[in-house]
């Protein structure tokens, strides 16, 4: 790059820098000691990116069995590395949109982008590499330098992007107009941002000369090729070229491609909606898709004892696996979180009421003489109960509540801002409803279910050291309630205080 670029970027005004909220989660990322419950913090202060939050954790990409309703649940579910390079990308993009005018050239590098990004996931994916996030941003990202430049210098570069006839072509140019390429200008203007180390290094090494280094930068790179499919006019020989790269860099086969590509195919009408640039796939595209699913279905029927599939039964196991682990946080029985998940919560929440002075109440829930269901009728009816159960505890409760299954037959209820007497309240309705709601039935004879439940609350008249010391007075209270002869709910009663002297 010559010093009069290097110079003019650094100096430029007209370039857009990252809003308040962005800078903020730009040193959440690259801050070891940040939680979720600081992240929720800052991502809440922009509404507009917490909405595409939302979007995101309810979008095919993160399939949930639970709709999420609210910020805090989605951010839960995403978990906080997926929350912060999420966070990061719309905001950069939205800077990035924001700062720049409308035009085909800005469109055209956009919806590449949003192409790059799915390709370096999936691409990311067909290798085993566990960073999704990062490689979508690190694909959303590369060709910043683009809008840079389309910025600094409209006119020439504009009509250099406009007639560039390919990617190669517009590097060659762009070579002998600014002695550089836009990856490097990327890379720059990514260092001036301050962002992630990777994702500097991505954007500086997704073009010649620089050289990936590692399997991460490989599939930022090669994303190019595979968004090229959707993008010239010859999508055939642009599959004919990806297909070529991505086997001798990647060792990706022909039937792996196809998949990505499909996949891509899938999610571009809801990732495109989340970056407001619609991507529609051309004819030609969705016929080599339907082509080669085509040839997988025949090859699957031809070679069904052949190590092939086993192979590729593997791969479907490798990627069911995948998204088991993803799940890993919820009870495979209920649906609910489970215990591991309940603890990392629970300590989200009691930090964030003790940062907001906010209540935090907790009901510890039994069913009452559930051994007996488990007796009579079976396991496999209790578990049935307990399934019942739980999506109708899910159903009673409010949007911002959380539901955990802590061992067995007892369930936590987390109450976020709530009270003690409310929360009470909540409980009691509760006990209500699925007491007279019937969670099995066996020859046609109906099994009802009462619990009891102890809540504490850490508050205005009690406040609680740390969070198990809160979780053994709901635990406290509880055995209360039991002792007093089941299916009630007893608030925790603060310990008596000795006489002032």
């Amino acid at each position: 790059m010559s010093p009069e670029l290097t110079t003019a970027l650094a100096l430029c005004r007209d370039l857009p820098s990252p809003p308040g909220v962005a800078l903020r989660i730009i040193e959440l990322a690259q801050d070891p000691e940040t939680d979720i419950a600081t992240a929720a913090d800052v991502i809440a202060l922009d509404m507009a990116l917490s909405a595409r939050m939302l979007r995101i954790a309810n979008s095919p990409l993160y399939a949930s069995r639970r709709r999420i309703e609210n910020l805090g649940q989605a951010l839960t579910m995403l978990g906080l590395n997926a929350t912060l390079q999420l966070a990061l990308g719309f905001s950069v993009a939205r800077a990035l949109r924001d700062g720049f005018p409308a035009g085909d050239s800005h469109e055209k590098t956009w919806r590449r982008s949003i192409l790059c990004a799915l390709a370096a996931r999936f691409l990311g994916s067909a290798c085993g590499v566990r960073r999704s996030e990062e490689l979508m941003l690190a694909g959303l990202l590369q060709d910043i330098g683009i809008l840079a430049m389309l910025q600094l210098q409209p006119e020439p570069y504009c009509d250099l992007v406009a007639s560039a006839r390919s990617n190669e072509e517009l590097l060659a140019r762009e070579q002998a107009l600014l002695q550089c390429n836009h990856a490097a200008i990327g890379a720059q203007i990514a260092e001036q941002w301050n962002l992630p180390r990777y994702l500097v290094d991505a954007i500086a090494t997704s073009e010649p000369p620089r050289q990936p280094q590692d399997t991460f930068q490989h599939c930022v790179a090669l994303s190019g090729c595979v968004a090229d499919i959707w993008l010239h006019d010859d999508a055939d020989a642009c599959r004919a070229e990806a297909l070529r790269k991505v086997h001798e860099e990647l060792q990706l086969d022909s039937a792996r491609l196809d998949q990505i590509l499909a996949q891509i195919s899938q999610l571009l009408p809801d990732i495109g909606a989340l970056f407001d640039t619609p991507v529609p796939s051309p004819a030609r595209v969705l016929h080599l898709i339907e082509h080669a699913s085509e040839l997988v279905a025949l090859r699957n029927l031809r070679e069904l004892q052949d190590a092939s599939l086993a192979q590729q039964r593997a791969n479907e196991f490798e990627a069911r696996a995948h998204r088991l682990s993803e799940q890993a946080h919820l009870d495979a029985l209920t649906g609910v979180l489970n215990r591991r998940q309940l603890e990392t919560v629970l300590e989200q929440e009691f930090t964030r009421a003790i940062r907001q002075n906010s209540p935090l109440s907790i009901a510890f829930i039994d069913l009452d003489d559930f051994k007996k269901i488990n007796d009579v009728h079976g396991h496999l009816t209790g578990d049935q109960v307990l399934r019942a159960f739980a999506g109708r505890l899910q159903e009673l409760l409010r949007g911002s509540d959380i539901v955990a299954r802590f061992g067995g037959e007892e369930f936590i209820v987390l109450l976020p801002g709530t009270a003690e007497a409310a929360a009470v309240d909540v409980v009691r309705r509760v006990l209500a409803n699925t007491s007279n709601t019937v969670m099995a039935d066996v020859d046609g004879a109906p099994i009802h279910v009462t619990f009891s439940a102890g809540v504490a609350t850490h508050g205005a008249y009690e406040r609680f050291d740390n969070v198990q010391a809160l979780l053994k007075a709901a635990d406290d209270a509880l055995y209360r309630s039991k002792d007093l002869g089941r299916n009630r709910v007893i608030a925790r009663v603060p310990e008596p205080q000795p006489a002032a002297r």
